[in-house]
């Protein structure tokens, strides 16, 4: 959508239905549920590596499971320290944040920036860093096939390729910062949790890391593929192409995107991260506190009626396209 005329905005003309933010202000983040929280994930984590260390094959993978499930709850701790909402005491996101960045493998600092940007332009395509690759383009044949076979067989490209191309590039990163602090950052980011993941796989061993994290990592993945995609793939949205242009506010960030409704046990594990519209709407409320906001979104979809509905379209038409030109209402 890129012409005036025809700007996607607000699903209707006023705001009048949804709670204000600041009658959302009490929402506010505890150290002890946010302590509990990283406790849990430190704990879950030992015991996924423990059992990922054993000879039985059953238990090693029950391992696997478990540390893939607490490396996406890892990732979403450090959206949550990004945003600076796991803690009441704002000291306490960085060394959090840290610590969730490694087994996220993602640069915490690098995640800093790139989200705010992303939560600042959501609603124009290629303003948003996140979503600027996915600006509907004439594809390569060899472009297609990958895309498609690797969301066909569910070979989590999309969640590699997000990390790398959002948190790793670092010329990227220097196009989208221009700023000389900013780019030192960035630049000590990665180069430091480079350093710190050459140094765990020689001290560990290549063979030893790859059984402990290998399918873990392949699993988290694949899960963190379809949550990333749910949230703004296949949703009408703006582009600006290169005119100036005004961020769209919080409260009207809902029709840009997409939440799932996942069973409760696994949503209040993960922070609540599938309720990503009152996220967008409300992104100082922390995520496990959510579900308190007395508005229903829009946008909200059952998990595994949006897997299976975009499991029936190739990924390139997932991607590249919205749910208006195709017709699919996922």
């Amino acid at each position: 959508m890129t012409h005036e005329a025809e700007l996607v905005t607000l699903h209707s003309n006023d705001t009048d239905a949804l709670p204000s933010s600041a009658v959302m202000s009490h929402l506010r983040s505890s150290n002890w549920a946010g302590s509990v929280l990283l406790t849990s994930a430190l704990l879950l984590t030992a015991i996924g590596i423990a059992l990922s260390l054993k000879s039985n094959v059953f238990v090693w993978l029950l391992g696997q499971v478990l540390l893939a499930l607490t490396m996406v709850q890892w990732f979403a701790l450090l959206h949550e320290c990004g945003h600076g909402t796991l803690f009441r005491s704002k000291s306490l996101h960085a060394p959090a944040g840290r610590v969730a960045a490694f087994f996220s493998l993602i640069p915490y600092h690098c995640w800093k920036r790139v989200h705010g940007l992303h939560h600042k332009w959501t609603g124009w395509q290629d303003l948003d860093p996140t979503t600027a690759a996915l600006v509907p383009r004439p594809l390569g044949r060899a472009e297609r096939i990958l895309m498609n076979v690797c969301w066909k067989y569910w070979i989590p490209l999309f969640a590699t390729v997000y990390r790398i191309n959002n948190y790793w590039h670092l010329p990227r990163l220097r196009s989208l910062f221009l700023k000389r602090e900013d780019r030192r950052h960035i630049a000590i980011s990665i180069i430091w949790y480079f350093l710190v993941y050459v140094t765990v796989t020689i001290i560990v061993g290549p063979m030893t890391l790859l059984r402990v994290i290998g399918l873990a990592t392949v699993l988290a993945f694949v899960v963190e593929d379809l949550i990333i995609l749910s949230q703004h793939t296949h949703i009408p949205t703006n582009l600006s192409l290169g005119e100036k242009v005004p961020p769209f506010p919080a409260l009207e960030q809902e029709v840009f995107t997409r939440s799932l409704v996942m069973p409760s046990w696994l949503s209040k594990m993960l922070l609540h991260i599938d309720a990503h519209e009152l996220h967008h709407m409300y992104p100082f409320v922390p995520g496990y506190r959510l579900r308190d906001i007395p508005y229903e979104t829009r946008n909200e979809i059952d998990w595994r009626a949006w897997v299976k509905g975009a499991r029936a379209v190739p990924g390139e038409t997932l991607m590249f396209h919205n749910r208006i030109e195709t017709g699919v209402d996922i």
